[in-house]
Protein backbone atom coordinates (compact mmCIF):
# COMPACT_ATOMS: atom_id res chain seq x y z
CA UNK A 1 0.00 0.00 0.00
CA UNK A 2 1.46 3.00 -0.98
CA UNK A 3 0.53 5.99 1.38
CA UNK A 4 1.67 9.65 0.89
CA UNK A 5 -0.36 11.18 3.52
CA UNK A 6 -2.58 13.07 1.49
CA UNK A 7 -6.33 12.46 1.12
CA UNK A 8 -6.59 10.02 -1.71
CA UNK A 9 -4.04 7.31 -0.22
CA UNK A 10 -6.07 7.37 2.95
CA UNK A 11 -9.28 6.97 1.52
CA UNK A 12 -7.71 3.88 -0.63
CA UNK A 13 -5.76 2.75 2.82
CA UNK A 14 -9.51 2.75 4.53
CA UNK A 15 -10.97 0.86 1.68
CA UNK A 16 -8.35 -1.89 2.01
CA UNK A 17 -8.71 -2.65 5.81
CA UNK A 18 -12.44 -2.42 4.95
CA UNK A 19 -12.03 -5.17 2.68
CA UNK A 20 -10.42 -7.20 5.12
CA UNK A 21 -7.04 -6.36 3.75
CA UNK A 22 -3.82 -6.71 6.34
CA UNK A 23 -2.22 -3.34 5.04
CA UNK A 24 1.95 -3.36 4.63
CA UNK A 25 2.24 0.75 3.94
CA UNK A 26 5.23 2.23 2.55
CA UNK A 27 6.04 6.11 2.22
CA UNK A 28 8.68 7.87 0.11
CA UNK A 29 11.16 10.23 1.47
CA UNK A 30 12.37 11.19 -2.11
CA UNK A 31 13.50 14.80 -0.97
CA UNK A 32 10.08 16.53 -1.77
CA UNK A 33 9.56 20.07 -0.37
CA UNK A 34 6.54 18.63 1.05
CA UNK A 35 8.09 16.93 3.62
CA UNK A 36 5.26 17.62 5.85
CA UNK A 37 3.40 14.54 4.41
CA UNK A 38 5.89 11.96 5.89
CA UNK A 39 4.41 12.75 9.46
CA UNK A 40 0.95 12.39 7.78
CA UNK A 41 1.51 9.45 6.21
CA UNK A 42 2.46 7.56 9.90
CA UNK A 43 -0.31 9.40 11.41
CA UNK A 44 -2.79 7.92 8.52
CA UNK A 45 -1.22 4.65 8.87
CA UNK A 46 -1.57 4.59 12.50
CA UNK A 47 -5.01 5.72 12.61
CA UNK A 48 -6.91 3.34 10.01
CA UNK A 49 -4.77 0.55 11.16
CA UNK A 50 -1.77 -0.67 9.10
CA UNK A 51 -0.31 -3.95 9.97
CA UNK A 52 3.45 -1.89 9.30
CA UNK A 53 4.43 1.33 8.26
CA UNK A 54 7.96 1.66 6.72
CA UNK A 55 9.48 5.28 5.24
CA UNK A 56 12.17 4.55 2.53
CA UNK A 57 14.44 7.50 2.16
CA UNK A 58 14.79 7.98 -2.34
CA UNK A 59 17.90 10.68 -3.50
CA UNK A 60 15.59 11.89 -6.79
CA UNK A 61 18.42 14.06 -6.87
CA UNK A 62 19.14 13.66 -10.41
CA UNK A 63 15.32 14.09 -11.43
CA UNK A 64 15.50 17.80 -12.16
CA UNK A 65 13.26 20.69 -13.31
CA UNK A 66 10.23 19.55 -10.75
CA UNK A 67 8.98 22.09 -8.69
CA UNK A 68 8.43 19.42 -5.79
CA UNK A 69 11.81 18.37 -5.63
CA UNK A 70 13.91 21.49 -6.65
CA UNK A 71 13.87 25.45 -6.97
CA UNK A 72 11.24 25.40 -9.69
CA UNK A 73 8.02 27.53 -8.29
CA UNK A 74 5.01 25.47 -7.37
CA UNK A 75 2.28 27.02 -9.16
CA UNK A 76 -0.50 28.64 -7.31
CA UNK A 77 -3.97 30.56 -7.95
CA UNK A 78 -4.09 28.70 -11.27
CA UNK A 79 -8.04 28.09 -12.81
CA UNK A 80 -9.59 24.84 -13.67
CA UNK A 81 -8.64 25.19 -17.25
CA UNK A 82 -4.63 25.85 -16.47
CA UNK A 83 -5.07 22.74 -13.62
CA UNK A 84 -6.09 20.26 -16.58
CA UNK A 85 -4.20 21.95 -19.55
CA UNK A 86 -1.52 19.88 -19.17
CA UNK A 87 1.48 18.20 -17.19
CA UNK A 88 2.28 20.49 -14.32
CA UNK A 89 5.87 21.54 -13.86
CA UNK A 90 5.26 19.98 -10.08
CA UNK A 91 5.12 16.36 -11.85
CA UNK A 92 8.58 14.18 -11.20
CA UNK A 93 9.74 12.37 -14.13
CA UNK A 94 8.60 8.72 -13.15
CA UNK A 95 7.64 9.28 -9.55
CA UNK A 96 4.85 6.44 -9.78
CA UNK A 97 6.50 4.26 -12.12
CA UNK A 98 10.03 3.79 -9.39
CA UNK A 99 7.75 3.74 -6.65
CA UNK A 100 5.03 1.27 -7.85
CA UNK A 101 8.40 -0.81 -9.07
CA UNK A 102 9.94 -0.23 -5.38
CA UNK A 103 6.66 -1.37 -4.11
CA UNK A 104 6.75 -4.85 -6.53
CA UNK A 105 9.69 -5.93 -4.73
CA UNK A 106 8.59 -5.51 -1.11
CA UNK A 107 5.35 -7.23 -1.75
CA UNK A 108 7.49 -9.79 -3.16
CA UNK A 109 9.59 -9.61 0.25
CA UNK A 110 6.27 -9.61 2.52
CA UNK A 111 4.14 -12.20 0.59
CA UNK A 112 2.11 -10.12 -0.55
CA UNK A 113 0.19 -10.37 -4.41
CA UNK A 114 -1.60 -6.93 -4.31
CA UNK A 115 -0.48 -3.45 -4.87
CA UNK A 116 -2.84 -0.60 -3.65
CA UNK A 117 -2.55 3.08 -4.78
CA UNK A 118 -4.49 6.23 -4.90
CA UNK A 119 -4.28 7.17 -8.33
CA UNK A 120 -7.49 8.90 -9.88
CA UNK A 121 -7.57 9.62 -13.50
CA UNK A 122 -10.13 12.40 -13.19
CA UNK A 123 -8.69 15.00 -10.44
CA UNK A 124 -5.39 13.60 -11.16
CA UNK A 125 -3.54 17.90 -12.33
CA UNK A 126 -2.39 15.91 -15.71
CA UNK A 127 -0.01 13.70 -14.48
CA UNK A 128 1.02 10.44 -16.85
CA UNK A 129 1.35 8.33 -14.35
CA UNK A 130 -1.47 8.32 -13.03
CA UNK A 131 -3.37 7.21 -16.05
CA UNK A 132 -5.23 3.21 -16.25
CA UNK A 133 -3.21 3.22 -19.06
CA UNK A 134 0.03 3.52 -17.45
CA UNK A 135 -1.36 0.78 -14.04
CA UNK A 136 -2.70 -2.01 -16.56
CA UNK A 137 0.52 -1.36 -18.58
CA UNK A 138 2.26 -2.00 -15.37
CA UNK A 139 0.60 -4.59 -14.37
CA UNK A 140 1.36 -6.56 -16.84
CA UNK A 141 5.52 -5.80 -16.51
CA UNK A 142 5.09 -6.64 -12.87
CA UNK A 143 3.48 -10.35 -13.75
CA UNK A 144 6.65 -10.67 -16.41
CA UNK A 145 9.14 -9.74 -13.90
CA UNK A 146 8.82 -10.86 -10.98
CA UNK A 147 9.55 -14.48 -9.58
CA UNK A 148 6.54 -14.53 -8.44
CA UNK A 149 4.55 -13.76 -11.30
CA UNK A 150 6.60 -15.77 -13.67
CA UNK A 151 5.98 -19.43 -11.18
CA UNK A 152 2.05 -18.12 -10.95
CA UNK A 153 2.36 -18.30 -15.20
CA UNK A 154 4.10 -21.10 -15.22
CA UNK A 155 2.01 -23.16 -12.84
CA UNK A 156 -1.74 -21.97 -14.89
CA UNK A 157 0.06 -23.19 -17.62
CA UNK A 158 -0.11 -19.62 -19.74
CA UNK A 159 2.89 -17.67 -20.77
CA UNK A 160 1.24 -13.93 -20.90
CA UNK A 161 2.44 -13.18 -17.70
CA UNK A 162 0.05 -14.69 -15.20
CA UNK A 163 -1.82 -12.89 -12.65
CA UNK A 164 0.36 -13.30 -9.07
CA UNK A 165 -0.10 -9.60 -8.89
CA UNK A 166 -2.73 -7.19 -9.02
CA UNK A 167 -2.82 -2.89 -8.95
CA UNK A 168 -5.48 -1.98 -6.80
CA UNK A 169 -6.54 1.49 -7.78
CA UNK A 170 -10.37 2.33 -6.19
CA UNK A 171 -10.60 5.63 -6.72
CA UNK A 172 -9.47 5.31 -10.27
CA UNK A 173 -12.73 6.61 -12.01
CA UNK A 174 -14.28 8.86 -8.48
CA UNK A 175 -13.85 12.39 -8.50
CA UNK A 176 -12.69 14.08 -5.28
CA UNK A 177 -16.05 14.49 -3.57
CA UNK A 178 -16.82 10.90 -4.16
CA UNK A 179 -13.42 10.27 -2.57
CA UNK A 180 -14.20 12.39 0.12
CA UNK A 181 -16.99 10.89 0.83
CA UNK A 182 -16.26 7.76 0.38
CA UNK A 183 -13.36 7.86 3.40
CA UNK A 184 -15.80 9.76 5.29
CA UNK A 185 -18.25 6.78 5.47
CA UNK A 186 -15.24 5.03 6.57
CA UNK A 187 -14.11 6.86 9.15
CA UNK A 188 -10.83 8.62 7.76
CA UNK A 189 -9.97 11.31 9.77
CA UNK A 190 -8.42 13.97 6.78
CA UNK A 191 -7.05 16.09 9.73
CA UNK A 192 -4.59 13.73 9.85
CA UNK A 193 -3.87 14.35 5.29
CA UNK A 194 -1.59 16.51 4.52
CA UNK A 195 -2.36 17.62 0.60
CA UNK A 196 -0.32 20.88 0.48
CA UNK A 197 2.44 21.15 -2.24
CA UNK A 198 3.97 24.35 -1.02
CA UNK A 199 3.49 24.14 2.92
CA UNK A 200 4.62 27.10 5.09
CA UNK A 201 7.71 25.86 6.30
CA UNK A 202 7.25 22.59 4.76
CA UNK A 203 9.94 20.96 6.59
CA UNK A 204 8.47 21.36 9.91
CA UNK A 205 4.73 20.54 8.93
CA UNK A 206 3.46 24.26 8.34
CA UNK A 207 -0.03 25.22 7.33
CA UNK A 208 -1.71 24.81 3.61
CA UNK A 209 -0.89 27.48 1.31
CA UNK A 210 -4.48 26.98 -0.32
CA UNK A 211 -3.42 28.28 -3.29
CA UNK A 212 -1.48 25.50 -5.32
CA UNK A 213 -3.11 22.78 -7.74
CA UNK A 214 -3.57 20.07 -4.82
CA UNK A 215 -5.30 22.64 -2.23
CA UNK A 216 -7.44 24.05 -4.84
CA UNK A 217 -8.56 20.18 -5.99
CA UNK A 218 -8.69 19.50 -1.81
CA UNK A 219 -11.08 22.17 -1.02
CA UNK A 220 -13.44 22.37 -3.89
CA UNK A 221 -13.74 18.27 -3.42
CA UNK A 222 -14.34 19.17 0.36
CA UNK A 223 -16.89 21.46 -0.60
CA UNK A 224 -18.89 19.49 -3.37
CA UNK A 225 -18.89 16.85 -1.20
CA UNK A 226 -20.35 18.75 1.63
CA UNK A 227 -17.97 18.06 4.19
CA UNK A 228 -16.11 20.50 6.48
CA UNK A 229 -12.86 20.72 5.18
CA UNK A 230 -10.63 20.00 8.29
CA UNK A 231 -7.31 21.43 6.54
CA UNK A 232 -5.40 24.24 8.79
CA UNK A 233 -4.58 26.77 5.96
CA UNK A 234 -2.11 29.37 6.03
CA UNK A 235 -4.01 32.78 6.95
CA UNK A 236 -3.48 34.69 3.72
CA UNK A 237 -5.09 31.54 2.04
CA UNK A 238 -8.60 32.10 3.89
Amino acid sequence: MLVSGGLDSATVLAIARAEGRRCHTLTFDYGQRHRVELRAAGRVAGQVGAASHRVLGLDLSLYTGSALTGDVEVPKDRGQDEIEGGIPVTYVPARNLVFLSIAAGYAETVGACEIWIGVNAIDYSGYPDCRPEFIESFERTLNLATKAGVESSAGSGSGSGGGHFRVRTPLAELTKAEIIGRGTALGVDYALTSSCYDPADGAAGGLACGRCDSCLIRRAGFDAAGVPDPTRYAPASI
